[in-house]
């Protein structure tokens, strides 16, 4: 998510980390998922136009996705520019497998949602960017309850070295939780990614065990399955580590440390 599932104080989502950003209000926790800089990396698909590739020393991609290459944001494990054909492919479904120490997390990626996201995300997984990372943050807010991944340096600072725009919802339902109507229902089983403001999308991606109240400022670009949602809800069972000065947290490093050893893209027969 972007920086808005990630409350500071009174959990404020905004942080130059692409970790979700803390909740922006206890009451409605509005968090705020924060990445750091840093995009996924997406293989072209099979059959595509060739990539248009970024002209030497422009550090961005021609096509329509215009991946662009962030210097002052290293990649946190060396990873190229997405391929971003001229037609990039807008429909049907990828399935992908996050294989975890607590059991598999498996993901449908929706092209028609997303499709520079998904093009992006399937290119770090080819470049086996999210192979032995683990997922840095977990939130366990009565609305906001997510777990956060993607990063390589484990801090929530990481990324893959570029960025790219939002490919913004506009059908999500008004979160019941929230009187102001600005919030939006990021449902129990959406895959979304996290961001450090606007068009700043990278390589952070966030797994909703819950339903939560967001703002609709985070790519949804596809969902969890159902094995995959029983192993969220055994890491969120587990809770968030305390630490001394909070020894009781609802937002922080998951109590039960979560790897991803390996994400694997399945490909049709």
């Amino acid at each position: 998510m972007s920086r808005e599932p990630r409350p500071q104080s009174i959990p404020d989502p905004r942080r130059p980390t692409r970790t979700l950003t803390r909740l922006a209000s206890v009451a409605l926790v509005a968090g705020a998922l924060v990445a750091a800089a840093g995009a996924a990396a997406v293989a072209a698909p099979v059959g595509s136009a060739a990539p248009a590739v970024a002209a030497a020393g422009s550090g961005a991609t021609h096509g329509p996705c215009g991946y662009l290459a962030t210097p002052e944001e290293p990649a946190a494990r060396p990873v190229p520019l997405p391929p971003d054909p001229r037609r990039t492919p807008d429909r049907g479904t990828v399935r992908v497998t996050l294989w975890t120490n607590h059991g598999p997390i498996g993901l449908l990626l929706n092209r028609a949602a997303a499709p520079c996201t998904v093009q992006s995300f399937l290119h770090l997984t080819r470049h086996r960017f999210y192979d032995r990372t683990s997922c840095h943050r977990l939130t366990a807010y009565p609305t906001l309850s997510v777990l956060q991944c993607g990063d390589p340096s484990g801090t929530g600072s990481g990324g893959p070295g570029y960025r790219y725009a939002d490919e913004l919802p506009t059908d999500l339902p008004p979160a019941p939780t929230d009187p102001t109507g600005e919030r939006r229902l990021y449902a129990r089983g959406t895959l979304a990614m996290a961001n450090a403001g606007p068009d700043t999308n990278g390589s952070q991606f966030f797994l909703v065990y819950a339903d939560s109240a967001l703002r609709p400022n985070y790519t949804v670009f596809g969902s969890v399955d159902r094995a995959g949602l029983a192993t969220l809800d055994r890491i969120a069972a587990g809770g968030v580590a305390p630490t001394e000065e909070d020894p009781a947290p609802v937002d922080g490093a998951p109590a039960l440390p979560v790897d991803i050893r390996k994400a694997l893209r399945h490909h049709h027969r």
